[in-house]
């Protein structure tokens, strides 16, 4: 899944610098985005990451400053490695979301897990499925109709298999060459031509989907991880490696943002779990703290 969710996240995708360096702009939070990725990126700074680099900005007195590269092969060699020209200084100085102990960068603490979950067109024949058990009890019959985006790589692809329903699939490209295509707009288009009947996707992405379809017009179930298959991933903030300083203050501002940082998750509809994978509701989060 590691490789899956990168290229997710980073496609859904350092670095050498002197380890006791300085910042070089006290006033600049320098951020590493995909200029058209939502929910989580876009140029006009309307994905939850690019609300989250600004309350981290705000909170330490500073602008937020982008560098923009698609998120394919290649963004953190563009971006977070990649140094200014005629300079010892670097492009970017933060990814704001990458999987904890990704192995391109140092990574901060979690701040948040989610996992995939099944989106289902409502009013289509398929609104007695209020569990992902019940997609296996359909008859044959009613399952021979499904149309289910499959992406390439992705744990639900191998769930699929493991369940019989991939010859239900519908071909989808976790990643293409296209920047101007995004997998979330991709399948918000599809849901409402009709192409397809359901998706398992990344949290954040299935949050993305029901916010932007029409209301009452889509479901959400979140997947649970069963043996030898992972769902539910907790996600981190990367940094350079030798970057421990930077690591270390973002760590900071996550624990004492982290209410806020929930309700902005909350707002993008987010499916947040906890290690478990167990959905987090409202009073669950409010136990835990």
């Amino acid at each position: 899944m590691a490789s899956y969710l990168t290229r997710w996240l980073l496609s859904l995708l350092l670095i050498s610098a002197p380890v006791g360096w300085a910042f070089a702009d006290d006033n600049v939070f320098k951020v590493c985005a995909d200029p058209n990725n939502p929910p989580f990126s876009d140029k006009n700074g309307q994905g939850f990451e690019n609300k989250l680099a600004e309350l981290l900005a705000r909170e330490q007195g500073k602008r937020v400053e982008y560098t923009w590269f698609p998120q394919r092969i290649g963004f953190i060699r563009n971006t977070l490695k990649a140094q200014q020209p005629e300079s010892e200084g670097y492009k970017c100085d933060v990814v704001i979301g990458v999987p904890t102990g990704y192995e391109l960068t140092l990574t901060t603490k979690p701040y948040y897990r989610s996992t995939y979950a099944l989106v289902y067109a409502k009013h289509r024949g398929w609104d007695e499925v209020k569990s992902i058990g019940d997609l296996d009890r359909l008859p044959p019959e009613r399952k021979a109709g499904l149309r289910i985006a499959m992406f390439d790589g992705s744990p639900a692809t191998t769930w699929m298999l493991n369940h019989n329903l991939i010859g239900q699939g519908v071909p989808y490209q976790s990643m293409t060459g296209d920047p101007n295509t995004n997998t979330a707009q991709t399948l918000e288009k599809d849901f409402r031509a009709g192409k397809i009947d359901m998706a398992i996707v990344w949290g954040p992405i299935a949050g993305y989907l029901l916010q932007h379809s029409k209301p009452d017009s889509l479901a959400l179930l979140p997947m649970r991880s069963e043996k030898g298959l992972k769902f539910d991933f907790p996600i981190s903030m990367g940094v350079r490696f030798p970057d421990k300083e930077r690591k270390e203050q973002l760590n900071g501002l996550i624990e004492r943002k982290s209410d806020e940082i929930e309700a902005l998750l909350k707002q993008y509809a987010i499916p947040l779990v906890n290690q478990e994978g167990e959905l987090l509701t409202s009073s669950s989060l409010a136990k835990s703290r």
